[in-house]
């Protein structure tokens, strides 16, 4: 779905690519044993090598790499069975060799895509470039000292695998889809944890626009964006800023910016004229990586069903429309809470609690589908009573919000709060004579055919039964008793 900015020289179209750089989970670093556990004190997971130390050598972990095949996996890409490390040189203070082990030209991944669901329901194809294994960088302080900058070197030499995709994507909206994808993807394999608020999980975004049918323009790089709602925000500002500019005559030129996010603005980090030269050359320290048949099986047949395979799977097994499945496989502990919920039981229905009460519950008090106070068993049993009659929809939000507070089974909840549904047929007569008899006016309105007013008698009626009558029942009998 194309975003097209109206402009006094026609139509723009946005073209973005989208460059993610993951981190892998693993005890130890791409290429030392040191460990990698987020928020240790500074300093304290570094190795000689990590710290570029003369003569020390790089070995590479098998853990990492086989986390970046799985990901190729989950990306429909070619695993290339030979990849080559090179060495990317720049200076920067907190890189301790001066320069990075990554790849160029040999990558370990290329040629994938991702199908992402769009709003409106359409679905669109990402293309997948490449995905490469790299080193972190460590990581400056510059709020430790009033004159001095200080480094911890944690990070630095933590695996990342950098997955590039193709400028395929249209509209701030697909950008956001096809992250918000990819997350729940290597969160599924369990390669990368997706957490962009703890940094590992980072987009760099190159945004350009052009006339439809026209070549590719001059991009921009916003680096380094930590939210996918940022993202968007900052492809949207990008293209609208660059749009005016070309329409006052001006010239976008390439180079790198930052997204302020309080502003909502992007600003020139610094210029990039010219293609760094990083003077890439491979690690003679490193020889080709090389991928033997067993180790790709291996790999494969430790997948886990993905959320795409997972969606089809919930629209054909349990009937459910394509976006309520979209949303249930969006996390893994969602799609199993889900399942858990719905077997034997209505699953539309449950899915609708999920969806609406459940994770309005969650958010209200902050926690995750893992901690949620109503068991999944419980939310499956809840619906049951709905469906037998046992217990109105009204009532059974008042039961939900008992399990959310007291932990109980729905049964439990109903028996010992009197919230059973009132399907007597005296008694619900009984109910709606007296309202009948305590509003005759309105009575003699609704006869004279103010029809609307059923609606009003429906509420009354309600509210004296507390809730409790049976819904169906009641409607019927308030429509004989009225009509005299």
């Amino acid at each position: 779905m194309s975003y097209i900015i109206k402009g006094e020289t026609g139509d723009w179209e946005i073209v973005v690519g989208l460059e993610v750089h993951c981190e892998v989970i693993s005890k130890a670093k791409l290429f030392s044993g040191a460990p990698t556990a987020f928020g240790a004190e500074a300093n304290t997971q570094v190795s000689f090598v990590d710290a570029g130390f003369p003569g020390m050598l790089p070995v590479i972990n098998h853990e990492c790499v086989e986390q970046a095949i799985k990901t190729g996996m989950g990306l429909n890409a070619t695993v290339n069975k030979k990849s080559i490390f090179a060495r990317k040189n720049y200076y920067y203070a907190d890189l301790p060799n001066g320069y990075q082990i990554s790849q160029s030209d040999k990558p370990i991944i290329s040629d994938g895509y991702i199908d992402v669901d769009l709003e409106n329901g359409e679905t669109r194809r990402i293309g997948i470039e490449r995905l490469h294994l790299e080193q972190d960088a460590g990581k400056l302080m510059h709020d430790q000292h009033p004159s001095k900058s200080f480094v911890d070197l944690n990070r630095a030499g933590v695996a990342l695998m950098e997955i590039v995709s193709r400028p395929d994507i249209r509209s701030p909206e697909e950008a956001g889809a096809y992250l918000r994808e990819l997350r729940s993807i290597v969160r599924y394999i369990g390669s990368c944890d997706g957490n962009m608020d703890e940094g590992s999980m980072r987009c760099d975004a190159n945004v350009s626009v052009r006339h439809p049918g026209d070549p590719l323009g001059t991009r921009a790089e916003i680096k380094n964006v930590n939210s996918i709602r940022f993202v968007m925000q900052a492809i949207e500002y990008e293209a609208k800023r660059q749009v005016e500019l070309l329409e006052e005559g001006g010239k976008v030129v390439q180079e790198t910016r930052k997204f302020d996010s309080v502003k909502g603005i992007t600003k020139t980090m610094r210029s990039k004229e010219t293609a760094v030269d990083y003077r890439y050359f491979y690690d003679p320290d490193l020889i080709p990586l090389r991928l033997s048949d067993e180790t790709i099986e291996k790999c494969r047949k430790e997948m886990p069903e993905l959320p795409s395979a997972k969606k089809n799977r919930f629209v054909k097994d349990f009937g459910l429309p394509a976006y309520d499945a979209g949303q249930l496989v969006a996390e893994k502990e969602i799609a199993e809470y889900f399942e858990a919920a719905a077997k034997g039981h209505d699953a539309k229905k449950v899915a609708n609690y999920i969806m609406g009460d459940l994770f309005a519950t969650l958010n209200k008090l902050g926690k995750s589908i893992k901690e949620s106070p109503v068991s999944p068993e419980n939310l499956g049993r809840m619906v049951d009573l709905i469906n037998d009659g046992t217990i109105s929809s009204r009532i059974a939000k008042d039961v939900f919000q008992f399990m959310v507070d007291e932990g109980k089974s729905p049964d439990q909840i109903v028996e010992e709060k009197g919230l059973k549904q009132v399907t007597d047929t005296s008694a619900i007569e009984k109910i709606i004579d007296d309202v009948i008899n305590e509003n005759p006016d309105k009575v003699a309105e609704y006869r004279s055919g103010k029809d609307k007013l059923l609606g009003w008698f429906v509420g009354q009626t309600m509210k004296a039964s507390k809730g409790k009558a049976n819904p169906g029942m009641l409607n019927d009998l308030l429509k004989k008793k009225l009509a005299g």
